[in-house]
């Protein structure tokens, strides 16, 4: 009896260890997007978002945004304190900015990818689909 009341205590803390993994960002598998009808912006990354106000660009964005960011910066772009509340980014070319280095170079913290270099799973056109349907539901 008094084994079994040692070794509680250290499954605990390995199902408290291991389950934390579950919530760690970068482990997503990025799903395609339908750019179609948007203007195609070619491989050198723009600095500022070409389709600010495009409501083609927003609706794509919208479900872009649910199938690949919404595991970590949560539904609607709410987040639940996991990842950066995307709706709070500045808008115009300073969030374009901020928008553009993370997708392009992901987060790392520790040497643990928090959000993988999206820009190396989803096109140009798909991220600034996103970073448009984020500014359509801005909270600033």
């Amino acid at each position: 009896m008094k084994n079994s009341l040692s070794v509680k205590p250290v499954c605990l803390a390995f199902a408290l260890i291991t389950s934390s993994q579950a919530w760690a960002h970068g482990d997503v598998t990025p799903q395609s997007v339908d750019v179609s009808g948007l203007d195609p912006l070619g491989e050198e990354w723009l600095d500022e978002n070409p389709y600010r106000g495009n409501e083609l660009a927003i609706k794509i964005g919208k479900s872009a945004y649910a199938q690949n960011c919404a595991r970590c910066h949560g539904l609607d772009a709410i987040s639940g304190g996991i990842a950066p509340d995307l709706r709070e980014l500045e808008s115009g070319i300073e969030g374009d900015e901020w928008f553009s280095y993370r997708v392009i170079n992901g987060a790392t913290r520790n040497g643990v990818p928090y959000m993988p270099k999206m820009a190396d799973f989803l096109s140009q056109e798909a991220l600034w689909s996103i970073r448009s349907w984020l500014e359509s539901v801005a909270v600033q």
